[in-house]
């Protein structure tokens, strides 16, 4: 099992910036790919981007390119996701996801998921 936490959420106004952090315990943690989603209300849930094992490489959906960065710290057992110039439409809760697949990403593949913490932006 792997337990995710995630942290950071909160509200901000347009153009602003937040950091989300995802801890995780359990399983070794660098054996898994990690990555966020979210789910504005009333919307189905999206991916927003991931990172592999090494956290040498990342991809990201195309609205959030640019303005989004996931990292991690291995040592740390801690995945990152960077917000940037934040717009009201990426209002939503954020959740950490692990799976061992990184390639394939989609609600059916992840594997564990945290409990989602909340993104508001608003003037």
């Amino acid at each position: 099992q792997v337990q995710l936490v995630e942290s950071g959420g909160g509200s901000v106004q347009p153009g602003g910036s937040l950091r989300l952090s995802c801890a995780a315990s359990g399983r070794t943690f660098s054996n898994y790919a990690m990555g966020w989603f979210r789910q504005a209300p009333g919307k189905e849930r999206e991916f927003v981007g991931a990172i592999n094992r090494s956290g040498t490489s990342t991809f990201y959906r195309d609205s959030v390119k640019g303005r989004f960065t996931i990292s991690r710290d291995n040592a740390k057992n801690t995945e990152y996701l960077q917000m940037s110039s934040l717009k009201p439409e990426d209002t939503a809760v954020y959740y950490c996801a692990a799976q061992k697949n990184w390639s394939v990403w989609g609600i059916e593949s992840v594997e564990y998921w945290g409990q989602g913490t909340q993104v508001t932006v608003s003037s």
